[in-house]
């Protein structure tokens, strides 16, 4: 049985995307976890733990599950945080619900299966300037909700950032990973000098002042530079012939007073760029987000859930349901087609040769 299509990743700590942890199998776990989820797939696994598929017995519904351990006091003061976050808005996924079994916790938020803009820049490479101003305003107004609730995310980045399956249509993304965000006020779990996020979208000020939405806007100019040219951050140009490229500088000035005052005012700035319709389906390559999860086999299917004792990462084996094709991505076609009639011109010059002789 399987439940992904392809690697995804969906509030995945550290935006690791990995398959199997190959560290030693302490613990097998033939049961639902906490009886509650029934862990079918692994979706991420990162420094703080893994992302399941799983059926939640309670609700009768497919979600997404956050397994990690609390055996460090400060992994399990960022899970009680994480958990009362409860943000609820469309373009926001917010754990809402928990459950213990032994030396294991785990989140419950809604399984998103159209990948992250992570993603999508694999698939695509650069997007189209109203693609870009169409994520980024979502992106706001999640932010909108996540710091009207006195939270700031602290680690804004495409792999956090997921995506509703809507094909060549508009896009829906909606932010993710709450692992690393803190409330205004509260006290830091990590000293000053010390840099909690992804290098590249840290605000310059993140690692000598308190944590402050200010911060989350900087990550918002950076993500969206890379959107719109898939350049890593620390090779992203410093001009763009994109009209969005002068308010995503300033949404990632190095000084904060520079910046927008809030993700509410950015919006304001971003408004007129906005496009009213889907003018990217008229490019020749229209960015196509595709669900990324195959449908789940039953819920009895035998499967059995190992735990490493090192980490508290899991992995299941499972028996692949027979016949599960793969769905590839647009990029994944063109090379394969490319590969294709490479292998054909190579072989029609054999025979012309063998035909000569």
């Amino acid at each position: 049985m399987t439940c992904r299509q392809r690697p995804m990743m969906q509030s995945v700590d550290n935006g690791a995307s990995i398959e199997g942890c190959g560290r030693s199998i302490v613990r097998v776990m033939s049961h639902p976890f906490a009886g509650r989820y029934d862990l079918h797939e692994q979706i991420g696994v990162g420094g703080m733990g893994s992302v399941w598929c799983a059926w939640d017995h309670k609700h009768a519904q497919w979600v997404a599950v956050k397994v990690l351990t609390q055996s460090e006091a400060g992994t399990l003061l960022r899970f009680v945080r994480e958990q009362s976050l409860r943000v609820q808005h469309p373009h926001v996924v917010a754990p809402r619900g928990w459950a213990a079994d032994d030396d294991h916790i785990a989140l419950s938020m809604d399984l998103v299966r159209g990948g992250s803009l992570e993603t999508l820049l694999g698939d695509h490479g650069p997007l189209p300037d109203s693609y870009v101003a169409v994520l980024v305003d979502q992106l706001l107004q999640g932010l909108c909700a996540i710091h009207e609730a006195g939270v700031v995310h602290r680690d804004i980045k495409p792999a956090n950032v997921l995506l509703e399956p809507t094909g060549s249509g508009r896009p829906f993304a909606r932010v993710s990973d709450f692992g690393v965000a803190t409330r205004v006020g509260e006290p830091r779990l990590t000293g000053r000098g010390h840099h909690v996020g992804t290098p590249g979208y840290l605000a310059p000020e993140a690692a000598t002042a308190d944590p402050a939405p200010a911060a989350d806007l900087y990550a918002v100019g950076v993500l969206g530079r890379r959107l719109l040219t898939a350049a890593d951050p620390d090779a992203l140009p410093a001009e763009n012939p994109s009209a969005l490229w002068p308010l995503l500088q300033q949404l990632s000035a190095t000084d904060p007073r520079r910046r927008p005052r809030s993700a509410a005012e950015a919006r304001t700035l971003l408004a007129p760029y906005l496009p009213s319709g889907q003018p990217w389906t008229d490019d020749a390559e229209p960015p196509y987000v595709f669900d990324q999860l195959a449908a789940p086999a039953p819920t009895d299917t035998p499967t059995q859930v190992v735990a490493s004792g090192v980490t508290g990462a899991m992995t299941r084996a499972s028996v692949t349901a027979p016949g599960t094709m793969r769905r590839l991505s647009p990029g994944q076609l063109r090379a394969m087609m490319a590969a294709s009639l490479t292998l054909a011109a190579i072989l029609l010059v054999i025979v012309l040769v063998l035909l000569l002789r």
